[in-house]
């Protein structure tokens, strides 16, 4: 059986294009552990055992107490592991680009991953126009920025506050916003409710807000960063409330990772952003499904 390997061969230019922006630029790459002896407890992501450990969803636990110890700048790119996922848009193994700057929040996130898709654009031979699916999405103008409340009032059923009193956040983010961002230019999707701060800390003008941000480009989210909690007492609590959640969906709850909670409270104040590489690779291969970007898929092996 022969393959076009044209993709493969795009891919390896990205990651190599990946790592001269973040040389350029003073970051470290660094090399963490693959498999954790705990993981951060997330409700709706379930871990691959390994042995009595986890193999990592992400290899911000590493990165971060590596922070702690005095490193300001670094990046990684990561094989993670997410049991369950599958689909068009998703594999249970895949990989992240990760990275950390010391004294940034997440308007330094959004202008340095607007940077970044440009950089790689140029490289490429995009120039300021990527085509994908049929659609032309503008590169050369200013990303688009859009608060989650608005664009629940703009694509939503109901507005952030009607979906979050009746556990719909989720639902209406997935089915009904998420889909139609990013189709005439990249969009950046900030200031989430603090009920879904995750690791990002909240918003000190308005704690009802946390300061998040996620990126789509062609209805795909690629990225998800923070400007990033620092308190360990805090990011306990909301670690408490997501295994309390596992454990009423009936999930397996996993112990808490706690050098990471103990580094927390010697980290600076720092932003960090992850995304999805596969996913950056199919815009770039006009590529419908992440089947088409990597050698193998489980299915093959």
């Amino acid at each position: 059986m022969t393959r076009d390997f044209s993709h493969l061969r795009t891919r390896a230019h990205v990651m190599r294009l990946v790592r001269s922006f973040f040389y350029d630029r003073g970051y470290l790459e660094v090399d963490t552990p693959i498999r954790q002896p705990a993981l951060i407890p997330e409700a709706h992501i379930d871990p691959v055992e390994s042995e009595g450990a986890c193999l990592q969803a992400s290899p911000e636990i590493c990165m971060k107490q590596l922070m702690a110890r005095g490193l300001d700048r670094l990046f990684q790119i990561a094989r993670v592991f997410r049991k369950h996922e599958r689909g068009r848009k998703h594999l249970p193994e895949f990989t992240l680009l990760e990275w950390y700057a010391a004294g940034a929040d997440y308007r330094d996130l959004m202008t340095d991953t607007e940077a970044l898709v440009r950089d790689l654009a140029r490289n490429l031979g995009c120039g300021s126009t990527l085509a994908y699916q049929g659609a032309r999405i503008d590169l050369g103008r200013p990303f688009d920025r859009i608060s989650v409340a608005e664009s629940f009032d703009l694509y939503g059923s109901m507005t952030m506050a009607g979906a979050l009193s009746v556990n719909a956040f989720d639902e209406v983010m997935g089915l009904e916003i998420e889909p139609r961002l990013g189709w005439d230019r990249p969009v950046f999707l900030y200031d989430y409710p603090a009920e879904k701060a995750s690791l990002a800390r909240l918003r000190p003008d308005d704690p009802s807000v946390a300061e998040r941000v996620e990126v789509y480009i062609a209805g795909l989210e690629l990225a998800n960063g923070f400007s990033e909690l620092t308190s360990s007492d805090e990011q306990r609590l909301r670690f408490d409330d997501e295994n309390r959640i596992r454990r009423d969906l009936g999930k397996p709850v996993y112990p808490l990772p706690s050098r990471f909670l103990d580094a927390l409270d010697y980290m600076p104040e720092a932003a960090g952003m992850a995304l999805g590489l596969d996913r950056l690779i199919m815009l770039f291969c006009d590529a419908a499904t992440i089947d088409e970007v990597v050698p193998f898929v489980p299915e093959t092996l």
